[in-house]
C-alpha cells in the first residue's frame, strides 16, 4: 500500500483532470459502440481487419492456455498501447498520446459493440475487463497529461525551465505506473480466464 501512496496523492491533487479523462475515455468507448450499432459496416470492417492481420487467429490459438493468453494480453496492453501509443509519443510531442488513445478508445467501442445476441452475452463478463483495463489506460493518459502540462507550462509545477518541467512530469508518470500495472495484470488474468471458462458457457448455455 505504501508503494501506491504517491499515486493516490497525484490522483487527489489532480482529481478534476482524472475525472474528466475518465469521462472522455469511457465516453469515447460508448460512442464507438453507438456508431457501430448505427453503422454496422464499421464493426464489420474492423472485424475483417482483425481476421486479415492475424489477431483473431492468435486469440483462437491462445485459448487453450490461460496463462500464455494472459501474458500475451498483458504484453499487448502495456507495450503496444500504454507505452508505444500513449507514453512514447507524449514524450516527443506534448499530449500526442492522449489524442492517439482517444482514437483507440473509439475503435475499441466499434469492435466491442453488441452487434448480435452472442456478442451481447460475451459483454456480460467482458464488461468487467473493459472497466479494469480502461481504468489502467486512464492512469497512463493522466500521466501523459501531467507530463505535457509540466513540459509546456513548467511554472505550474514550480519548475524554472521546460527541461525541469519535463523531468518533473516524468516523475509523475513513474508514480502512476504501479497502479496502472496492477490493473493491467488483473485485467489480463481476468480477461483470459473469462474468455476461456465463462464466455463459452454463456454462449453455449444460451
Amino acid at each position: 500500500m505504501r508503494l501506491l501512496r504517491p499515486s493516490f496523492q497525484i490522483i487527489r491533487a489532480h482529481l478534476g483532470a482524472y475525472l474528466a479523462l475518465n469521462g472522455v475515455v469511457y465516453g469515447l468507448l460508448l460512442l464507438g459502440m453507438g456508431a457501430a450499432l448505427a453503422f454496422p459496416e464499421l464493426n464489420a470492417a474492423m472485424i475483417t481487419d482483425q481476421e486479415e492481420d492475424g489477431t483473431a487467429a492468435l486469440v483462437t490459438a491462445l485459448l487453450g492456455n490461460a496463462w500464455l493468453f494472459a501474458l500475451t494480453i498483458l504484453a499487448v496492453n502495456v507495450l503496444t498501447v500504454a507505452l508505444a501509443l500513449i507514453l512514447l509519443p507524449s514524450m516527443v510531442v506534448p499530449f500526442a498520446g492522449i489524442a492517439l488513445f482517444a482514437h483507440k478508445a473509439f475503435t475499441m467501442g466499434v469492435v466491442l459493440a453488441p452487434m448480435d445476441a452472442t456478442v451481447a452475452k460475451t459483454l456480460i463478463p467482458h464488461s468487467l475487463t473493459i472497466l479494469i483495463e480502461l481504468q489502467a489506460y486512464v492512469l497512463v493518459v493522466l500521466g501523459a497529461y501531467l507530463l505535457g502540462r509540466a513540459w509546456v507550462r513548467p511554472r505550474t509545477v514550480g519548475a524554472a525551465t521546460r527541461r525541469e518541467g519535463y523531468v518533473h512530469g516524468l516523475r509523475q508518470v513513474g508514480r502512476l505506473v504501479p497502479p496502472a500495472m496492477a490493473l493491467f495484470v488483473v485485467g489480463a488474468l481476468y480477461e483470459a480466464l473469462s474468455l476461456i471458462h465463462i464466455v463459452p458457457r454463456l454462449v453455449v448455455g444460451g
